[in-house]
């Protein structure tokens, strides 16, 4: 079963999707499903013997096109609709052993290309809302295949977060004129204490009000709402400050660091949302090398963050992390 129910008290659309109670869990390294598919060897989702980087749809879809009909009756009180959109699976590499971090900068611009691509072909279809492009990575974020992929969601409608964003955001421009991410660039740039780490196009930053310890946002300066107004440098700076990010997150403490990396464009419902700022949320999940941030009591329950830690203190860490890697000159020459 596959639809979208209404919350009435929060008045947003919530996803049912039975289904994917039944998808694959963590399968053995010698039976993973976005491999590439060897000669002699079991069948998997890519029937290529090799690839760089692959799309398709995901076997276990929250949304699903055409979606099927509801199975329960709305009434006036709860909405039904069917859960029309698209998920899929984007596999950085055809390796099945190490992370995104591990990417060239060569690989890290061609998945910029892949993302931009699929955010374009998603986007373009009537049905089509918003386009999520993100990651989970990591045991602790609850990832059930450990190869090296993100997803993309093709939403009927613009999720509730992002819509609080551009409420914001159009409050904000109606009030100064101005938009609410650039003024945050400046003010973050003018204190420079939560910088992590920055070139000419991005700034990667734990802002001023970081709900997770070492929650990161990666901005653009230029005004963009999406990837479709990259340039050809924007799109390699871009690869470059993630790949610092991400060797960052790992070397703070010498483990592969879960996170959940998220990227927030305009919704594609062919609306004018000039007032949005293109920009990449990372979640990492742990407060300490070995205690996990939870989200209990005051975070689910009231949806009210409490941070244990202080922006200016974790950004200073991440920022001296230092690579561990035979290019040790990386991070140094940003």
């Amino acid at each position: 079963m596959s639809e979208l129910r209404w919350h009435p008290i929060l008045e947003e659309w919530v996803i049912t999707a039975t289904h994917r109670q039944d998808r694959t869990f963590l399968p053995p390294d010698d039976y993973c499903p976005l491999c590439p598919t060897q000669p002699g060897a079991f069948p998997t989702e890519v029937p290529s013997p090799d690839y760089q980087i692959v799309t398709f749809e995901n076997k276990f879809p929250s949304l699903q096109h055409p979606a099927p009909k509801p199975a329960v009756q709305e009434t006036e009180l709860y909405k039904v609709r069917p859960a029309d959109g698209i998920c899929e699976v984007v596999c950085y590499t055809p390796r099945h052993g190490g992370t995104l971090t591990d990417a060239s900068l060569e690989e890290m611009g061609n998945l910029i290309e892949v993302w931009t691509d699929r955010f374009r072909e998603l986007g373009s279809k009537d049905f089509i809302d918003y386009v999520l492009i993100f990651e989970n990575k990591g045991k602790d974020i609850g990832v059930t295949l450990t190869h090296p992929h993100g997803q993309i969601y093709a939403f009927p409608f613009i999720p509730p977060k992002i819509q609080r964003e551009l409420d914001s955001a159009l409050k904000h421009r109606n009030r100064t004129g101005r938009c609410l991410f650039c003024d945050i660039i400046d003010e973050e740039l003018a204190d420079s204490r939560r910088i992590v780490v920055e070139n000419d196009s991005f700034v990667a930053m734990i802002p001023f009000f970081a709900r997770y310890p070492y929650e990161v946002y990666v901005l653009s300066r230029a005004h963009h709402q999406s990837m479709l107004g990259f340039n050809e440098k924007e799109c390699e700076d871009l690869a470059v400050i993630l790949k610092a990010v991400l060797m960052k997150y790992d070397n703070l403490w010498g483990i592969s660091q879960p996170y959940m990396m998220i990227m927030h464009q305009a919704p594609t419902d062919g609306r004018d949302y000039g007032y949005y700022h293109y920009h990449i949320e990372f979640h990492p999940p742990l407060r300490t090398k070995v205690k996990l941030k939870y989200l209990a009591g005051c975070e689910s329950g009231a949806g009210s963050f409490i941070n244990d830690t202080v922006a200016e203190e974790k950004a200073a860490e991440l920022r001296e992390a230092e690579p561990k890697t035979a290019d040790n000159t990386f991070l140094r020459e940003l």
